[in-house]
Parts: C-alpha cells; structure tokens; sequence
C-alpha cells in the first residue's frame, strides 16, 4: 500500500472509475478537471481506479492516453479487475472463453487482433500472441498498475476491501474483485474508501438527499471529509473529492453515464 500525505487541507482528489474502453468519456474527464484546475489550483491529484479495457470500443486508445498521463496534475493509476484479466489471458490464452465472455473481445478487437475464431473456441494461443506484440509499451503500463492507494484518509482501489482485515495488509483477490462482503458490511474502515467496480443507481450515505437530482450532484462533489456515515457511494465517471466545497456548483451530464466511481466512509 502506497500512502501519501495531504499537504494542505484545499488539495482535491479526482477519482476516475471504470472507463471500459470509452476513450471519449475519459477525454471529456480530462477536459472537465483541466477546467476545475484553471478555477482552484494545481494543488490536486488524479487517481483512475481499473478497468479501462474491455465492453467499449477503445480500449487501446485508452491505454495509450493514460500510460502517458494526459491530466494536469501529477497521476496514480490503479488496477482493477479486467487489467488482470488481460495478464491472465497472456500468461495463459486457455483462460480465453472466461475473458471474452466479460468483454475482451472489444480488447482484442482494438488491437486489430482477429476475433472470428474466437467465437467458436478457437485460436486462443495466436490471439494471445499477437495481442501480446501488439501491446508493446500499452502492456508495460498494465503491468505496472498498482492495487491500492493510500492518500491522508482516503483509500482508494479498485473493488473494495475486506472487512476485518487492516488497509496494509488487504490481498489483491479482494481489492480487484470483492462485492458483498465489502458492500454490506458496516464495520468502520479507518479510512474513506474510494472504489469503482460496482454500479449503483443513485448515491447512498454520505451524500446528502438535496445534493442529488436526477443523477446530478448539487456541490462540485460529494462532501466525503464531513461524512458521518459508514458508507456513500454513487455511480458516476468523476468524483472530486474536495476538503471544501463551494455550494451551488453542478456536475455535468456526461459525468454520470458509463464509468462508475463509489465512496465508502468512516464512522
């Protein structure tokens, strides 16, 4: 677990959930937190939570962006579930039937890899071949993804934790895939845990009934440092986790479509 201290109490985390290959979606991310870096400062980090391969159409050009950090701040980007996925499939293209089925077809697809056999079960070891040439340095990138991050009282991962376990000591099964065991449990996690992973249909906990509006946050993000609660979360591609907020200010549209981001708090 990596740990970095705040240095100040004005500096804003932006949290990027899963992308799925929707390299648009990233772009219009990038656009919006260069604008909100304009207006408050540079004393920011961005933190992108897995997943960006697999399901949408541009895998590869999501890759490419973030293995060179196209944001203005200084970049963690962290692993999640469909990256190991990817690894598995090279280290092992038998595993094929079990990724196409979640998606990496579209992967494979992006990288001009031939995709027909595949369909009926055949051709694992060329796909696995010529994925792993086509990749080059985009397969350096994911290898190079860490599981979790830890920033002053945020912990942020790809899935979740496990309860019950301290933040240091959490194995990369649970933070690339947990889902229940995390989401039902109301035990207190030291720290504000900032995941993807799981899709949730409106915001939960921490966020306050009047900051919500038809998949539309009130504030410029969700007001994790005052949470008394547990648990928040919400489904949307840019949380901006800020240590003040400025009332008033509204997110975009776009930002609640496709990419998913939660917040789960402490007591």
């Amino acid at each position: 677990m990596h740990d970095v201290q705040i240095p100040n109490g004005n500096s804003r985390v932006y949290a990027i959930g899963d992308v799925h290959g929707r390299l648009d979606l990233l772009d219009r991310a990038v656009d919006a937190i260069g604008r909100d870096i304009r207006e408050h400062g540079p004393a920011a980090l961005t933190v992108t939570l897995g997943d960006y391969i697999d399901r949408g159409p541009s895998s590869r050009g999501v890759l490419d962006r973030l293995a060179g950090n196209p944001f203005p701040t200084p970049h963690v980007a962290l692993k999640g579930n469909h990256e190991a996925l990817l690894e598995s499939f090279l280290a092992d293209p038998q595993t094929g039937p079990h990724w196409r089925r979640l998606g990496g077809l579209e992967t494979l697809h992006s990288y001009d890899v031939p995709v027909r056999g595949l369909l009926f079960g055949k051709g694992y070891e060329e796909a696995a071949a010529l994925l792993r040439e086509a990749m080059g340095r985009h397969l350096d990138f994911v290898r190079s993804l860490k599981t979790s991050f830890s920033y002053g009282k945020y912990f942020l991962c790809h899935a979740g934790v496990r309860p019950g376990i301290a933040l240091e000591s959490q194995k990369d099964e649970d933070l690339l895939w947990i889902r229940d065991e995390f989401l039902h449990s109301e035990m207190d996690f030291g720290k504000i845990v900032v995941h993807g992973h799981t899709p949730v249909s409106a915001p939960e906990g921490a966020v306050k009934p009047d900051q919500y509006r038809h998949r539309r946050l009130c504030q410029r993000a969700i007001d994790v440092c005052g949470a008394r609660g547990r648990r928040a979360s919400l489904s949307q591609n840019l949380i901006k986790s800020r240590a003040r907020l400025s009332k008033g200010d509204r997110a975009r549209p776009w930002q609640f479509r496709n990419l998913t981001t939660a917040v789960r708090g402490i007591s």
